[in-house]
């Protein structure tokens, strides 16, 4: 009898974590994954095209939640979600990284005594103002297996009692994607069709609610953002939430920043490898720009993926004017070089599945 995995997608980074692990997952006889799409995030650019890049499997289902407040929005994927695994029965619930989706999907799971697995466990921002910090830490203090990116995850994960038999460091399916999919970005055309030079350009993204949110506080970034621009071209993939923000409050955007619609994964990768420094909020880019070895500030005062920082290329900028352009002129000066952490190496997938064939054939429990 296969182990039936229960593997929950919402947003795009969960996207391309879950892809390497299902394909890996699916090639081995003793398992049988599917995935269920929460809708967290529903349009064609958002998920459609990162599902057709990746590669992935058709979701069993869509519940096709949409938008709403972390309240709505985590309230309408537990109502939607029970009632599908009352159906499937799964031998357990795989959920990854921090979003909405994550925390509530294995709320359901526990609270049916489903098995609940997380991926990117144990990564801490220590800031409870940041939505995603609670989504972490719920997931984690139900979850009854935690596979772990960096070794800040172990290390968090043990100073809150959670029993080492449970936690595995296991690396980085982000980099497993990445790596799969760099043959196949650099196909893309999206240099010459945005009229770009490799390094002559730098790539911003930024969605966080702290940043987009606040009419003044975005106003003060993309401020800064236009004095970066002055000194070196910037573009920027628009998320929809971002596009709403600055056209509510009439917040005019320089002329050397460019903005583009969202972009698929291989037009993203190859951008980022391309460009000479990226700016972004996005905890997933920290990681990205670390395994490429693009130098990267990240517009934020603090960072879950402290790896990043203390081996990789990232520099933590801050929110704030003064603070952001002390970082571009450090990065000006002193361009960072950073090493690969270790096991962000594209086998991160292999690892999951051996650390999950194992914990079945124990009957489920640690180790």
């Amino acid at each position: 009898m296969k182990i039936r995995i229960l593997c929950v997608a919402g947003a795009r980074p969960n996207f391309m974590k879950l892809a390497p692990l299902v394909a890996a997952l699916d090639r081995d006889p003793d398992f049988l994954p599917f995935i269920v799409h929460t809708g967290q995030h529903y349009d064609d650019q958002m998920s459609g095209q990162f599902f057709r890049d990746l590669g992935m499997p058709a979701p069993k289902c869509n519940l096709n939640v949409g938008s709403g407040s972390q309240a709505q929005q985590t309230a309408e994927i537990m109502k939607r979600f029970e009632p599908v695994v009352l159906e499937e029965r799964p031998d357990a619930v795989l959920v990854v990284g921090d979003v909405n989706s994550t925390m509530a999907c294995a709320l359901v799971g526990k609270k049916l005594q489903i098995r609940v697995i997380h991926v990117e466990a144990g990564l801490r921002s220590f800031d409870r103002e940041m939505p995603e910090e609670i989504n972490r830490v719920v997931t984690d203090a139900v979850s009854d297996l935690l596979l772990v990116t960096e070794e800040s995850g172990c290390r968090n994960l043990m100073a809150e009692g959670v029993p080492p038999d449970r936690v595995f460091l296991v690396g980085n399916l982000m980099i497993d994607s990445l790596r799969a999919h760099m043959n196949s970005a650099k196909e893309s055309d999206v240099l010459s069709r945005l009229g770009l030079k490799s390094r002559a350009y730098g790539l911003v993204t930024l969605h966080r609610p702290s940043n987009v949110d606040q009419p003044g506080h975005l106003a003060e970034i993309m401020e800064t953002l236009a004095i970066i621009a002055d000194e070196l071209p910037l573009y920027l993939p628009i998320h929809p939430r971002t596009r709403a923000r600055l056209g509510e409050h009439k917040i005019t955007v320089h002329p050397h920043i460019v903005l583009t619609e969202p972009l698929g994964y291989f037009d993203f990768l190859w951008l980022m490898s391309n460009s000479s420094a990226v700016l972004t909020d996005s905890g997933g880019i920290q990681e990205e720009t670390t395994a490429l070895g693009i130098p990267c500030l990240t517009l934020r005062d603090n960072t879950e993926r402290p790896a990043t920082i203390e081996e990789g290329t990232n520099i933590l900028a801050g929110t704030r004017k003064a603070s952001i352009l002390d970082a571009w002129r450090q990065l000006q000066q002193n361009p960072k070089r950073g090493r690969i952490p270790k096991y962000w190496d594209g086998g991160a997938s292999a690892r999951c599945v051996e650390v999950l064939r194992t914990y079945f054939a124990s009957g489920g429990a640690a180790r």
